[in-house]
């Protein structure tokens, strides 16, 4: 009788009542509770979840701009994954969170719950995966957004760096330096800056497309690291750039162009190998843009990134053409400012003396150095003007301002003063006609009331404009020297055996002012002092007192140099180094340097005449035995025939006394001095006139003559070329050339001997012109 149901019976097995119960109590037909469905729950709860992760996965690498690679690629990927993931942690966390929850809650709550509740429990997790799918792009794409906006805004943040960074200074080389600075770290690791040869030097370049290889001078080069600048071509070093490569192809077609370099030649023409050999620092992408002004190609800008940045995308070849345009103009300002500076300054040196002419009352030197480049050209000038009788002028002067004007100004100036000093004015009385030029030019140069346009814009720059003028007169001879200064700092004197001191001069007005009059001081000078007459320049700095800089001239001049170029040279070594190494020259620097000489009495003679006309042959012939006696037989006859005129003219029109005085050195000089301030006058005598052609025979026969005025009366003097000495000259009586007792020729002989030689300058002669005191 078999048992009944409710009494369990013990199995062989060992089993548990439960299970036993379970068995007896489930029907045997197969049951959807057994192993086929859970795996296939699972396998679809696992490929959603693959799902999940892998677009995910997708959205972060697009929200990183990456594709999906191979897994030859993942080493490279995972870098730039990271970088990716960093930003997006937060979103990353909620889907996480959220993908966590949903296992969880699969794993702990589906196996206890019915058919139909499995069903909801898999829709809600599904749904929930998919919000938190939706909300995980939601976000991604708001941080993707974000990010945009801050590259967006840090580009724009270069751009205006690089527009208040680039062109600060109107140099070339400078200017293409800053163009390479701002785009290096921030840009790209490698930056370099190749112009043409032309625009380095200020010049503009040639215009058309630059076919076939292209040669080009690095300006500036930047890199990270450092070392593979220190490696790179030098600055101003040649590049030449293969037909076909990249960077010629940008020129030729004036459009960026970016990407690799077709191959590796290109590439080392470019940027230099790894110094450490590790080729890390290899460029992985490279951008050329040209550089571009006003219609005209001035060179290009090349940037390369290294392998651990992203290459450059579209965006980047706009922001570079940006940069690149803004520095182009920057660098054609640069070159026209430059060619501009060159042409001022050219100008300015063109108005200055090109040397300094040998002259027998000094040895001078002179040294001019033009202001930087952003204070312009100056107007400071000097001169050595060789004045009559062996005397020589020393000037110094200095037009306050920069520019073309202030050099215009001082060429106009300086021609002034040559003029005046061709009259042989006195110091004082120069300078007082000089004052007068001066307020007249700013009377012609003062603005219109009624400018517009370029007129009031040339008007504005030009206002009334003072100068400063030092004007010394040496005489070798009586070694006095006559000096006057117009608001000019005053001249230095070493002497022999002595210390330099500044001359005690009065200190006029500065040019221009008017109305005030100006004082002349007279030094007496031994052989061998020297002089250094110098513009303001030298000596005001603002870092430094003016008494300083002064006190310091002194002590570098005492300083002895053996000769006249070292001690110019030390001067401005010196000063000028002093004055710039904490400070720019903003003002340009005039400086001369001169070592007085002096003519002892074997050069010079003078005699005595009395107020008559028989004088004259006495005239004659003293000036031709003294000629002869100086070794100069063959200027005897054009000596005559000078000193013959200008003693008749003096004896004539002139009164006495009368003075006859020969000069020898590099010429012979005669002078006839008398009392009248009448000056005389050159005109042409006509065919039968029986006077009037004196001044006319001397003006022929003479290199040059003139008229100086005097205090007691004026001076009538001719320069006469001394031909080559043919054999030893003889040196004559000094005791009575000193005297001035030269005889008389007393024979016929005598006297053809020293008329004999007709001789004279070929053309130079009139034909059958004899000396006579008829004139």
């Amino acid at each position: 009788m078999p048992l009944p149901a409710r009494f369990p019976v013990a199995s062989p097995y060992g089993s548990r009542p439960e299970e036993d119960d379970v068995m007896h109590r489930t029907p045997l037909v197969p049951r959807r509770t057994g192993t086929a469905a859970p795996s296939v729950r699972a396998a679809f709860i696992t490929l959603l979840i693959a799902v999940v992760v892998v677009a995910g996965a997708r959205l972060v690498l697009a929200a990183a701009g990456m594709q999906v690679m191979g897994m030859a690629e993942y080493s490279t990927l995972i870098p730039v994954v990271a970088a990716a993931l960093l930003p997006l942690r937060q979103t990353l966390i909620v889907g996480l969170a959220n993908l966590v929850v949903a296992i969880l809650a699969y794993g702990i709550l589906l196996p206890s719950m019915s058919h139909a509740s499995r069903i909801t429990v898999v829709t809600a997790l599904v749904a929930s995966i998919l919000v938190s799918l939706a909300v995980c792009r939601a976000r991604i794409a708001a941080e993707r957004s974000l990010k945009g906006l801050m590259v967006a805004r840090e580009r724009l943040t270069l751009l205006s760096e690089a527009s208040t960074r680039v062109g600060g200074t109107l140099d070339v080389a400078r200017t293409a330096e800053e163009l390479a600075e701002v785009a290096v770290r921030r840009f790209a690791d490698q930056a370099a800056v190749d112009l043409f040869d032309p625009v380095l030097k200020g010049e503009e370049p040639a215009r058309g497309p630059h076919a076939g290889p292209v040669t080009l001078r690095r300006a500036a080069r930047r890199s990270v690291p450092a070392a593979l600048a220190a490696a790179a071509p030098p600055d101003s070093s040649t590049v030449t750039y293969r037909r076909g490569s990249m960077p010629a192809l940008s020129l030729l077609r004036g459009v960026p162009m970016h990407g690799q370099f077709t191959d590796a030649a290109d590439g080392e023409e470019c940027w230099p190998a790894d110094p450490n050999g590790t080729g890390t620092q290899a460029p992985h992408s490279t951008l050329a843009v040209p550089l571009r002004a006003r219609g005209v190609t001035l060179g290009a800008a090349l940037f390369t990134r290294s392998r651990h940045r992203d290459p450059f995308d579209a965006d980047d070849v706009l922001l570079a053409q940006e940069i690149a345009a803004r520095a182009a103009v920057c660098v054609d300002n640069a070159r026209r400012y430059t060619h501009e500076r060159a042409t001022s300054v050219a100008l300015q040196r063109s108005l200055l003396p090109q040397a300094v002419p040998p002259q027998p009352a000094v040895q001078a030197v002179a040294r001019y150095l033009p202001a930087d480049i952003e204070a312009g050209v100056g107007g400071d000038w000097y001169d050595v003007i060789p004045l009559s009788g062996a005397r020589v002028a020393l000037v110094v002067g200095d037009v306050v301002g920069h520019g073309i004007r202030a050099s215009a100004a001082m060429g106009r100036l300086r021609t002034a003063v040559r003029t005046l000093a061709d009259i042989d004015l006195p110091p004082d009385e120069l300078l007082t006609h000089l004052d007068d030029i001066v307020i007249r030019l700013q009377s012609e140069t003062a603005p219109t009331p009624a400018g517009s346009g370029e007129d009031a814009v040339a008007d504005a720059d030009v206002g009334e404009f003072v100068a400063t003028c030092l004007y010394m007169v040496y005489d070798p001879i009586s070694r006095r020297c006559t000096a006057a200064r117009a608001g000019h700092p005053p001249p230095a004197v070493v002497r022999p055996g002595e210390g330099a001191r500044f001359l005690d001069l009065p200190a006029g007005p500065p040019l221009g002012v008017g109305g005030l009059p100006f004082e002349t001081a007279e030094i007496q000078l031994p052989e061998g002092s020297l002089l250094a007459l110098y513009t303001d320049g030298l000596v005001e700095s603002p870092r430094h007192g003016l008494d300083e800089r002064l006190e310091r001239l002194l002590e570098v001049l005492s300083e002895s140099k053996p000769t006249l170029q070292e001690a110019c040279d030390h001067v401005l070594d010196l000063l000028v180094d002093d004055r710039t190494r904490d400070d720019r020259t903003r003002d340009d620097i005039a400086l001369v340097v001169a070592r007085t000489r002096a003519l002892d009495d074997g050069h010079t003679i003078a005699w005595e005449l009395l107020d008559d006309l028989s004088e004259v042959a006495r005239a004659r012939d003293l000036a031709s035995l003294q000629v002869a006696r100086w070794g100069l037989p063959e200027a005897a006859f054009l000596a005559e025939l000078v000193v013959s005129e200008l003693v008749t003219n003096a004896i004539r029109y002139g009164g006495s006394p009368v003075q006859l005085r020969l000069i020898r050195h590099d010429t012979l000089i005669c002078e006839v001095s008398d009392s009248s301030n009448t000056a005389p006058h050159l005109r042409r005598a006509r065919t039968f006139d029986e006077g009037g052609r004196g001044l006319f025979i001397v003006a022929q026969l003479a290199e040059r003559w003139g008229t100086r005025q005097q205090s007691d009366g004026k001076t009538i003097w001719a320069e006469l070329a001394l031909p080559p000495a043919t054999g030893p000259r003889a040196q004559g009586d000094a005791q009575s050339s000193r005297n001035g007792d030269v005889s008389r020729p007393t024979t016929a002989k005598q006297r053809g001997d020293l008329h004999g030689h007709r001789d004279g300058p070929a053309g130079r002669a009139p034909v059958g012109a004899t000396p006579s005191a008829n004139r």
